[in-house]
């Protein structure tokens, strides 16, 4: 060994507690602070059913990469526009669907039960508060989560049976999924809660205007490709969740041509034209169709470990993975960190809310944060903090989409495919984006921020997990 070497300075590395490096770097010793965390969190009946588990590594990595192809193959293409009655299998007249694992009525949070007296009174089931209260308490309606009927929807994500929905068709599948129109653009959006009048002015507005009028521009078009439109915004700085400057006018672009070509009239033009300049968010519900429809395409693959679903009803959070078929695993719904509009604090705040996570589930998202580098300003973060959620997320996916690249990272594929097993083993857990809603009714959209789900719903599968 060389006299050189030997006058070098000894680097420390540290697995553990990082106290110990502490103590070392105030002694002027150099410490690399290995990042490691034990499995499961330590707790012992997890690391014994996380090892029971793994005694099946092969078949479960052979039924993992048979769901990441599902997902990378998949084709969600907007077919078609139609009521929610008239083209969702199950959902009837009685029927209110809602974002989330099931909740009933008396359990939801504010926001929700805003949205469903919104709804009611769009159905002219109520002519007020206080009667669509009575309706929804009477137990005249069902109500159901809407990854049960193969829908997303929005925060709320209340949809009841006249309302218009997108179908979105997995080319490559077969499958197809369904999502209300966005109700951003006049007024406080029902999406989050708000019931009253400028409300009610946009959802008739959707079902006289905008639907009548993306069916015929949707159906002239043969189909819209939104898996491109979100890999080319993903381009462009967005990450098709909450920042969808891009994606919109994308979309803009792709019906504009069908709608003059079809000659509809020269005002609803006009009228959707403003619509999409001011709702930069317009696209956020066409993302979350084509996410939907390629996650379930990935369900009910026997020991896969993939998750197809992470939802949220404001009450509980919950996931839902392939080789566990339709069952949920929940836990309470945490506050969202973030920035708030003027007047309003984390105490105006509801806990975490919508099927909009579909999104971090099919890997964009919070999970392409790094593409959308301007957002950090809207949900409290940095660049540094965009970056790193993308990089992060690497680390408990099964795979990188070719097809939804980031620039900033060198054209890396976006992390895709939630393995519940790499979030105990690393006890690292997946980073949503979203927006924040008052826990009042009626109120609406008080900020935006960055939540995680909850490490429990994770601990629930693996024990849930055939050994």
């Amino acid at each position: 060994m060389s006299n050189n070497l030997l006058k070098q300075k000894p680097i420390v590395l540290n697995e553990g507690l990082e106290v110990f490096a502490d103590e070392l770097q105030q002694n002027g010793v150099d410490v690399i602070q290995l990042d490691w965390k034990p499995p499961a969190s330590g707790n012992i009946e997890l690391n014994k059913k996380l090892a029971r588990v793994l005694l099946h590594k092969n078949e479960i990595d052979k039924a993992n990469r048979k769901a990441v192809d599902k997902v990378l193959n998949a084709r969600p293409v907007w077919v078609d526009v139609g009521l929610a009655k008239d083209v969702i299998p199950g959902f009837e007249e009685n029927t209110i669907s809602h974002a989330g694992p099931p909740v009933t009525w008396e359990n939801m949070c504010g926001p929700m039960q805003g949205s469903v007296i919104g709804g009611l009174i769009y159905e002219k089931r109520a002519k007020n508060e206080a009667e669509a209260r009575k309706v929804a308490a009477s137990g005249e309606y069902k109500f159901v989560p809407n990854h049960e009927l193969s829908t997303v929807g929005p925060m709320t994500g209340v949809l009841t049976a006249n309302m218009p929905v997108m179908v979105v068709e997995n080319k490559e599948n077969g499958n197809l999924a369904y999502a209300p129109f966005n109700t951003e653009g006049k007024g406080k959006p029902f999406s989050f809660g708000a019931f009253g009048e400028d409300t009610q002015e946009m959802l008739r507005y959707i079902t006289d205007t905008i639907a009548p009028a993306m069916k015929i521009a949707v159906r002239s078009a043969g189909g819209i490709d939104l898996k491109n439109i979100i890999a080319r915004a993903l381009n462009m700085g967005d990450d098709c969740h909450n920042r969808l400057v891009s994606a919109t006018s994308l979309l803009w672009k792709s019906l504009i041509i069908e709608l003059a070509k079809n000659r509809v009239d020269y005002e609803v033009i006009t009228s959707l034209g403003y619509t999409m300049y001011y709702n930069d968010w317009f696209f956020l519900n066409q993302s979350m169709a084509a996410c939907k429809a390629t996650m379930d395409a990935a369900r009910n693959i026997p020991c896969s470990t993939m998750v197809t679903a992470m939802a949220r009803n404001g009450t509980e959070v919950g996931i839902q993975v392939s080789g566990l078929g339709t069952q949920w695993f929940t836990a309470k719904a945490p506050k969202v960190k973030g920035l708030y509009f003027p007047g309003f604090t984390e105490e105006d705040a509801n806990p975490d809310l919508g099927d909009s996570a579909i999104t971090e589930t099919a890997g964009i998202g919070a999970f392409a944060m790094a593409a959308a580098l301007p957002m950090t300003k809207l949900v409290g973060g940095t660049v540094a903090d965009a970056i790193n959620f993308s990089k992060t997320m690497r680390r408990i996916t099964l795979a990188e989409n070719p097809a939804y690249t980031i620039p900033t990272l060198d054209f890396i594929g976006t992390p895709t495919g939630i393995d519940v097993l790499k979030v105990l083993e690393k006890g690292i857990i997946p980073v949503i984006n979203t927006g924040i809603a008052s826990k009042r009714a009626g109120e609406g959209v008080i900020g935006a921020g960055i939540v995680n789900m909850p490490m429990e719903v994770f601990e629930k599968a693996l024990m849930a997990m055939p050994d």
